[in-house]
């Protein structure tokens, strides 16, 4: 049987994960395959796996290139993250005529449009299934499973660690410290976590998910992006009480002449099912115009979730390579030549409804004074909630919830409210999504 070797770049976490999957999986795997499937190198400067994963020394290298080189090596599975060294590794394989497979969310939403030609050029195979939700095979779904479809739109929870983080602020009352703190004595967030709770990395997977399904070169910069910083367990409560739950969501929407493309903190239905998402999973609900809603669920991150992405996508590279198929399916679900430029709106030109929470002092006339200037922007409200009296001269949260209204004269009309002597601190907006 014909022989396809392939050579993992990186022994940290997800390389360590890949090696030890398919080391152990090796028999049920070939099971499935009508030729032979060997991990031939494995590359990284410490000689050894993160994870303490056991592999013969003759298969290891401090040097990259000894497998990007390596006329007999097919695959090259880049997984040393970063956007410098890795940009090069994966370049210089398609030069040298091999298939690349990433988990890169980062390079990918930056750099994809120049990586992607790169591949076409050299009518190479490009995978990157768990660049975006781990273990979900949404990637697939969307090049393959509905292509003969037109998606409407995706809803994403993205980040395990911030929706880790909502999860117990909501069911153990945990304030936001409380619970990120948490999140990282569990290891799912980084000592620094800023990419995660400030939306970085949702908006990552936002990119790369609305050029696929739209069929259009989106990069990271064009996503609007907000975190879960300023989220309260009395947001928690407001939210609750009006039978929301707050998420942070990617929102992707195609609406003919341009798309929305977001990441914020969103109020949703409680009997959405993306409500009932929990912890550090992830899901990703999307509507097409064929298949209508559906949910695709599981865990986001993780050594072994996101190596069996990684592995599914060398599987999939080399059956295709032994049927001589590469480019039956194009690596970003449309062709090249038949991909649109599509203007992404401006988050000051999107129309939402609006959670606000202000605090005010606590006096007459101070809502009549918030109604009037919303009032004149067109702000129409839809109900009003102040909990408790002030004591001490402190303030009193008033949450506002509106009709639909631009952003744009929202936060017009929020820079004048907040200049009033009577609120106390910047006020805070959450969008509402009802029609998920």
């Amino acid at each position: 049987m014909r022989m396809i070797n392939f050579g993992v770049i990186g022994f940290g976490t997800v390389g360590s994960g890949v090696v030890k999957l398919f080391l152990e999986n090796q028999k049920e795997i070939q099971k499935r395959l009508n030729f032979n499937l060997n991990l031939k190198k494995i590359a990284d400067p410490i000689m050894k796996s993160k994870e303490g994963v056991e592999v013969p020394q003759s298969i290891l290298t401090p040097d990259a290139y000894d497998i990007i080189n390596d006329p007999e090596i097919d695959i090259v599975v880049e997984l040393v993250g970063g956007k410098t060294i890795a940009k090069n590794f994966i370049i210089d394989a398609f030069k040298n005529k091999k298939h690349v497979v990433t988990a890169n969310k980062a390079l990918l939403s930056e750099f994809g449009y120049e990586i992607f030609i790169e591949a076409s050029k050299a009518n190479c195979f490009l995978g990157f299934e768990a660049s975006v939700g781990g273990v979900i095979p949404v990637i697939r779904t969307i090049k393959e499973s509905l292509a003969g479809d037109k998606i409407e739109s995706i809803y994403g929870i993205m980040n395990g660690t911030c929706n880790y983080i909502l999860t117990k602020m909501v069911e153990e009352r945990k304030d936001f410290k409380e619970a990120l703190l948490d999140a990282q004595k569990k290891g799912y967030a980084e000592a620094d976590p800023t990419l995660d709770i400030d939306g970085i990395d949702a908006a990552h997977k936002l990119a790369i998910l609305t050029s696929l399904a739209f069929g259009t070169n989106v990069n990271f910069k064009d996503i609007y992006y907000e975190g879960i910083r300023d989220i309260t367990n009395l947001d928690m409560d407001f939210a609750a009480d009006f039978d929301y739950t707050i998420k942070l969501l990617g929102i992707a929407k195609d609406n003919g002449d341009c798309i929305e493309a977001k990441v914020h903190p969103t109020l949703i239905p409680k009997d959405h099912p993306l409500s009932s998402v929990r912890l550090e999973y992830n899901a990703i609900f999307v509507k097409g115009i064929g298949c209508g809603p559906m949910l695709l669920y599981g865990k986001g991150a993780g050594m072994m979730p996101t190596a069996s992405a990684v592995l599914g996508d060398i599987i999939d590279c080399a059956r295709h390579i032994v049927t001589n198929s590469i480019g039956a399916i194009p690596n970003r679900g449309y062709l090249d030549s038949n991909l649109q430029d599509k203007q992404i709106r401006f988050i000051n030109e999107i129309v939402s409804k609006f959670y606000i929470r202000l605090m005010v002092v606590d006096r007459p006339g101070v809502l009549a004074s918030i109604s009037g200037i919303l009032g004149k922007k067109g702000i129409s409200i839809e109900s009003v909630v102040q909990k408790g009296r002030a004591e001490n001269g402190e303030g009193v949260p008033l949450v506002i919830f509106t009709h639909e209204t631009r952003e744009k004269e929202l936060r017009e009309a929020l820079k004048e409210i907040e200049s009033a002597d009577y609120c106390l601190g910047k006020p805070l907006i959450l969008r509402i999504e009802d029609n998920i």
